[in-house]
């Protein structure tokens, strides 16, 4: 099969129609064989009537049904394990993305051999009040990420089949995917300006506070990426680092005292001094981190999956 494309969706009832009769054109028009899997997000709107109506008219059309609202991630992340095609093309449900798209992201993955494309809307229809935060998180993305994408939270993307096969989606991850895949050793990640359209029906599903639970998300991958299999490396380092530092504060501390009581001058108590308890919390501090890193490191080496790695081939 060419193509599977993954539709996750929440109360998009309206939209459905339209959209699966412009993206069977694409397919048609390109002779693709597809498959279209929407994952309802548990929709309280008809919107899975619609997708059996769908199904019962196409047998391209395969559907998903969540039993309650999980959210974007679990939606793709289901969708991926259904998807047979070569390339996996993701969309929105909303009409903002547009199916015309579909022949050059698959041209750029089979012909240009692109692991993963994303999508960049440079022209938005969009309020300030969505697309200032949008330039502000996408910006500390590829400072975090090392990608030069200019737009991570694009719904339309494209993916080599054995790249979604090889990360896992959770939580609010899929802003991430690009740099998930560049973790799990998939580094060749192109983009393409994409087409936006307004919304044709409803409203955004997606409040300002997906913006804090992004850049949560973004520290949490970062950090997991980075010292997942060896967190002594970041906590025992910051410890021994706070440690040293206390320790020498307290020395200075102490030898000023003891340099007053040798030559007979008068100084007020250590413990009169904030300078002392500085010092011994930064001890206490550095300790801690330097346990946790500890405890964090026995952990790692006792979980089941500390020697699992992507081996991509074998002769």
């Amino acid at each position: 099969m060419d193509i599977s494309v993954v539709i996750p969706l929440y109360n998009e009832a309206e939209s459905l129609p339209e959209l699966f009769a412009w993206i069977r054109k694409v397919m048609e028009n390109n002779n693709f064989s597809y498959e279209v899997i929407f994952v309802d997000d548990g929709s309280t709107d008809n919107s899975w009537e619609i997708i059996e109506t769908l199904k019962q008219q196409s047998p391209h059309v395969k559907g998903i049904k969540f039993r309650r609202n999980y959210g974007k991630s679990p939606g793709l992340h289901c969708g991926f394990q259904k998807a047979q095609g070569d390339v996996v093309i993701t969309m929105d449900a909303d009409l903002q993305d547009s199916p015309d798209e579909i022949p050059e992201l698959y041209r750029m993955i089979k012909e240009e051999n692109y692991d993963l494309v994303s999508g960049w809307k440079k022209k938005r229809y969009d309020p300030l009040s969505k697309t200032l935060p949008t330039k502000v998180f996408n910006a500390t993305a590829r400072k975090f990420s090392g990608l030069t994408l200019h737009d991570f939270n694009c719904g339309l993307k494209a993916y080599k089949n054995i790249v979604i096969k090889n990360i896992e989606i959770y939580n609010d991850m899929h802003r991430f995917i690009p740099y998930m895949a560049k973790i799990a050793g998939f580094n060749k990640i192109g983009e393409k300006i994409v087409h936006h359209q307004a919304r044709k029906y409803g409203s955004t599903k997606f409040g300002l506070n997906r913006f804090v639970n992004g850049y949560l998300d973004l520290i949490t991958l970062w950090f997991t990426s980075k010292f997942g299999k060896k967190p002594m490396h970041f906590f025992g380092f910051l410890g021994s680092l706070m440690f040293v530092i206390g320790f020498i504060a307290l020395v200075i501390v102490l030898s000023l005292k003891l340099h007053a009581i040798i030559h007979g001058e008068q100084q007020r108590l250590v413990t009169d001094t904030p300078y002392f308890f500085i010092a011994l919390t930064g001890m206490l501090i550095g300790t801690q981190l330097f346990l946790t890193g500890f405890i964090g490191e026995l952990i790692a080496r006792n979980a089941p999956n500390r020697n699992r790695y992507k081996i991509e081939s074998e002769i």
